[in-house]
């Protein structure tokens, strides 16, 4: 059976074996020494439970759970967007997908940057509803006049058509 007490100097619990009662030992907090309290038999609860008594643990709350049962459809909290899978729209009818790529340096002419005004002319002449995606692209080439490796964008237009 141990014995549970709180040491005087600061108040760290300790919890000693029963033999070890009455007898000198060093706090482990505080480093002080300190004698272990004898336990008193009479206020002691039975041989196999702690010498001292913790405090009554507060009963177990019970929680019953339920699952709600609807008598129709719930409501779709988050609404997915009308976009139609690509190899939906691959199968319709006579409009096959169909992919078209802008280099910016295939719209400049001399000192001039043409690629917002082609690639709009080109959007508009398809048509909102059957464009699928625009996605931005970045490549490398090799001017011919430094021999340098460049980097520019483009961009790659996915559309039924």
């Amino acid at each position: 059976m141990d014995i549970t007490f709180k040491c005087p100097n600061c108040e760290q619990e300790l919890e000693v074996d029963a033999s070890g009662a009455g007898s000198d030992i060093e706090c482990p907090a505080c480093s002080k020494t300190i004698t272990v309290p004898v336990s008193d038999p009479a206020a002691a609860p039975a041989a196999d439970g702690p010498a001292l008594a913790a405090p009554p643990a507060p009963p177990k709350e019970e929680k019953h759970f339920a699952v709600p049962v609807h008598t129709h459809a719930p409501e779709t909290l988050i609404q997915k967007p009308n976009r139609r899978p690509l190899d939906v729209v691959a199968k319709e009818g006579d409009k096959t997908l169909r992919i078209k790529t802008f280099k910016r340096t295939d719209c400049q002419e001399v000192g001039k940057d043409h690629f917002d005004e082609t690639v709009s002319a080109f959007l508009e002449k398809v048509g909102q509803l059957n464009i699928v995606s625009v996605s931005p692209i970045n490549y490398s080439f090799m001017e011919l006049g430094t021999r340098n490796i460049l980097t520019d964008y483009g961009v790659m237009i996915i559309f039924k058509g």
